[in-house]
């Protein structure tokens, strides 16, 4: 998983098969897991993060979207995916 981003101990990266789905990015910290859809950020699930924790990636995402897509688009650049959502 290509790690785009590391934030207040958050792993934030994406699959190279997730190219077929809309952008989005899956966050890990100390065994949770959860996915988000980026524009707009929502969550899609969630394994083990508290609610607080989720509210601190949110807005993380938040912050950092614009070059989570960009990274997104770079990297998948040249597959056919739904990168618009």
């Amino acid at each position: 998983m290509p790690t785009v981003l590391r934030v207040k101990g958050f792993r934030f990266g994406f699959f190279s098969v997730d190219w077929k789905q809309p952008r989005h990015i899956h966050v890990s910290k100390q065994g949770c897991a959860a996915k988000f859809w980026l524009g707009p950020v929502r969550l899609v699930n969630n394994y083990g993060f508290r609610a607080d924790e989720l509210s601190d990636i949110v807005r993380i995402l938040e912050d950092h979207e614009e070059e989570i897509k960009q990274s997104w688009d770079n990297y998948f650049r040249g597959t056919t995916n739904s990168s618009s959502a």
